[in-house]
């Protein structure tokens, strides 16, 4: 017997969006830690790329990175409360709420950043 797999559930979208954003990050890191690398080898390179961080592009890139950075946190929580925890309709709701959570804070450091 096939197993239905209901693509429009509110979990299967967090479970999606929770892989995505790990790809994501996983992808970022490596650019992350060479650019960090630039402190000790290159200081001069370093601060020429940090004067690219006040373009308007970039904001919106470290408000994608926050975005995900929240999203795979909460992700991550739900995995475990799910592991851990027995669930009800409204904790699917509180789910589907952590992400709406994680647009809130990325939306709140971009406009910081601004």
């Amino acid at each position: 017997m096939k197993a239905v797999i209901n693509r429009a559930h509110p979990l299967w979208l967090a479970h999606v969006l929770h892989r995505l954003s790990g790809l994501a990050l996983a992808l970022f890191l490596p650019l992350h830690f060479w650019v960090l690398s630039l402190a000790l080898t290159d200081p001069a390179r370093l601060d020429g790329f940090l004067a690219l961080t006040d373009q308007t592009v970039v904001k919106l890139a470290e408000y994608g990175l926050v975005f995900l950075l929240a999203v795979h946190m909460f992700g991550g929580l739900r995995v475990m409360a799910m592991e851990f925890l027995p669930w009800t309709a409204p904790q699917k709701t509180l789910a589907a709420m952590a992400s709406a959570l994680s647009f809130l804070i990325a939306t709140l450091f971009f406009l910081q950043a601004l």
